[in-house]
């Protein structure tokens, strides 16, 4: 049998999968040895009533880690291997960018460390955003990925990829709020993004799409409820900037296929709901005069469970959201211009349906909510 490069994404993801699966254990124990725990402390906005390991980022890039290697080692030997006939004459491309890749790694690596080091050293915000200003100048000047939304002016395009690294890290790290969440809404971003970059035949893309959504699903098995382990900020870094490394480097708009240009506007379909529980719990902080970075109760899934969902039920739900709203956004990659606006009409009524349903219920302390599944522990709450 002949090997198509879907063939090549399933047996990625599912390596992905099988590398958190093993590695996770480990990760749990080197965290209680080290004493890496998130320990509730008394701090109201959290809900786990025991110490939990913190160390899943350090256990989702080393397996990514490892299987991006083992996977450039097998495309180097790969001329003994039977029915690669059609892909090999793209092996030789994943070679010629290897300083892209280096950098990419380094910009992984960094992003981790920076979250690791704030889940135990609590940094302070100036620190943290110089740190992840950082990782996104090395993806961006190193690894050569940018966003030029049809603007040809280099500096545009360096702010704009920069500010979406930034966001996106952001965002994950608030959408970190419940047992399972952000690790099952990064999962089928990348999987979306697997798609939308296959149809682009963008195959490198694909493939770090579909290795970082095999990753985030294998931890998912331990951080769904009752989570025995916790992502931390070195999780939430290291998924929002493989989020951003997908999004930003896949082409969107191909005059071959769709009409319309519109179709760059598919990241923000795939990441709606994270980006916006973000805007909408930045703009409340705002306005309440917090700062923005300080954790509260006003995310998406807290007022899911305001409506009576159990926590549980709730992450369900913003998973179906995620969906919702990332499938409904890959006919932009070959449809016309009216296909575009449909679907962009489409998101803003879903996202205001979100609003409605969100802002409905009177506002009520979270303590006084105990859905069912309270005992068995939830994530860091951002």
């Amino acid at each position: 049998m002949s090997i198509q490069w879907h063939h090549i994404y399933i047996l990625i993801f599912l390596a992905g999968v099988a590398s958190l699966i093993l590695l996770t254990p480990a990760a749990q124990k080197i965290a209680a040895k080290l004493d890496i725990m998130d320990r509730p402390s008394g701090e109201k906005h959290k809900f786990h009533g025991k110490a939990t390991p913190l160390l899943g980022g350090a256990a989702m890039f080393s397996g990514w880690l490892l299987i991006l290697a083992a996977g450039l080692l097998l495309v180097r030997y790969s001329s003994s291997i039977p029915g690669t006939e059609n892909i090999k004459n793209h092996f030789p491309g994943a070679f010629s960018v290897l300083g892209r890749i280096g950098f990419l790694v380094l910009g992984a690596g960094i992003a981790t460390l920076l979250g690791t080091i704030d889940d135990v050293r609590h940094l302070k915000a100036h620190w943290k955003f110089l740190g992840q200003f950082i990782v996104a100048v090395i993806a961006v000047a190193g690894a050569d990925i940018r966003i030029s939304l049809f603007v040809a002016a280099p500096w545009f395009g360096f702010a704009v990829t920069v500010f979406w690294f930034m966001m996106l890290m952001n965002a994950i790290n608030f959408f970190d709020n419940m047992d399972g969440l952000a690790a099952g809404t990064a999962g089928i971003a990348l999987l979306l993004f697997t798609v939308a970059a296959g149809f682009q035949q963008q195959y490198f893309v694909a493939c770090l799409s579909a290795l970082g959504a095999g990753c985030a699903f294998g931890f998912w098995f331990y951080n769904y409820t009752p989570a025995s382990i916790f992502m931390g900020d070195g999780g939430s870094h290291f998924l929002g900037y493989l989020l951003a490394v997908s999004s930003a480097g896949t082409t969107y708009f191909n005059s071959a296929t769709a009409s319309s240009r519109i179709s760059v506007l598919i990241p923000l379909c795939i990441l709606a709901v994270p980006i916006f529980d973000a805007m909408c719990v930045t703009v409340v902080r705002t306005l309440n005069g917090k700062p923005f970075w300080i954790g509260d109760h006003n995310h998406i899934s807290h007022r899911f469970v305001r409506m009576g969902l159990s926590r549980k039920r709730a992450v369900q739900l913003v998973h179906v959201l995620c969906l919702l709203t990332g499938l409904a956004a890959l006919p932009m990659l070959w449809g016309s211009l009216a296909t575009t606006a449909v679907v962009t009409v489409q998101m803003i009524l879903v996202l205001t349906l979100i609003t409605i349903l969100q802002y409905a219920v009177i506002p009520r302390d979270l303590d006084s909510v105990v859905p069912p599944d309270r005992p068995a522990g939830a994530d860091k709450q951002n």
